[in-house]
């Protein structure tokens, strides 16, 4: 820390992340399994691009929504492991003022775009299930490039309105973040100056990034579930809702741990709970979403295959 500019008042000029845990020796099989899932999240979103590239039956718009999805996934991951390995391997995690800043503005931008991508694949579903004569004209190319670009649109400016707002907070000391990435609630807990405003906006932000797309998410599902059940065979109804579920158990398991981490406003203060929810957020959400959306999906295992075999469909 530094001297500040006001009589004795210090500045911090890095933050002490204490990570998920003290232990040595247990620091070496985190770093083991941490490696290991990251390298399985990487690998197996990366496939999944490369699953979509080389099947045409995946150039559809859903797929195109989850190419990005992939892309999303790798970058989330990416923003927070890696750093978090280098801690491991130091066994201390010392980090700049800057670099925490950093990695705040961009966990929010990849993290926001999730959300509102999510609510983009809804309606997709929506349009094919509910709207299908139309559904080529209202889900164009132009359409989900335009989509695409109003979620990165707007969590860009969530993502910055947060880190502004907390980059004018002083912080005087003590310096040590009890999380193992840099993140809101546990920055709130070490500003020596008022985080009231940074509370209002990270409810605001929180409601629109979260409660509304949820919202969206729920209308749409709502008009699709209301077409299946109209549907007279079985097979029929069995077929549409496939086509849901991989999506509505990614949204369930993004949204529940979301809102579980910062709805919570009555407490700012950090605790062993927020780490295995940061977790759970950063790490099992992206490792799971390829297997979530391949494991019933026979095209998306067919054109795996032949990405993994190096065949390629020749029809």
């Amino acid at each position: 820390m530094e001297p500040g500019v006001w009589g004795n008042r210090t500045t911090v000029t890095e933050f002490v992340l204490l990570g998920l845990t003290g232990n040595v020796r247990l620091q070496l099989i985190l770093f083991v399994v941490f490696f290991f899932a990251y390298i399985v999240t990487v690998g197996g979103n990366f496939s999944i691009l490369a699953a979509i590239f080389v099947e045409p039956k995946l150039h559809t718009p859903m797929y195109y929504f989850l190419g990005n999805l992939s892309l999303l996934d790798i970058g989330c991951i990416s923003v927070t492991v890696p750093p978090m390995l280098v801690c491991l391997l130091a066994h201390q995690c010392r980090v700049p003022y800057t670099a925490c800043i950093s990695q705040l503005f961009f966990f929010h931008l990849l993290a926001g775009v999730d959300c509102h991508l999510l609510t983009a694949m809804a309606y997709d579903r929506y349009l094919a299930i509910c709207q299908p004569l139309t559904y080529s004209s209202r889900m164009s190319r132009e359409v989900q490039g335009t989509l695409v670009g109003i979620c990165c649109t707007i969590s860009f400016i969530n993502a910055l309105t947060h880190t502004v707002a907390v980059s004018v907070l002083d912080f005087c000391g003590p310096n040590v973040v009890n999380h193992f990435y840099c993140d809101l609630p546990p920055l709130f807990q070490l500003s020596c100056s008022s985080v009231y405003l940074n509370g209002q906006l990270l409810f605001a932000g929180a409601t629109f990034m979260g409660v509304v797309p949820m919202l969206l998410i729920s209308v749409s599902y709502a008009h699709v579930a209301a077409a299946v059940l109209r549907i007279r065979s079985a097979e029929g109804r069995k077929k549409a809702f496939s086509t849901c579920g991989s999506h509505l158990t990614v949204v369930c398991i993004f949204y529940g741990t979301g809102f579980f981490s910062y709805m919570r406003l009555g407490s700012v203060s950090a605790s062993d709970k927020d780490k295995g929810i940061g977790i759970l957020n950063t790490v099992l959400s992206p490792m799971l979403n390829p297997v979530i959306y391949s494991l019933r999906n026979p095209d998306v295992q067919g054109a795996l295959k032949r990405v993994l075999t190096g065949k390629r469909n020749l029809v």
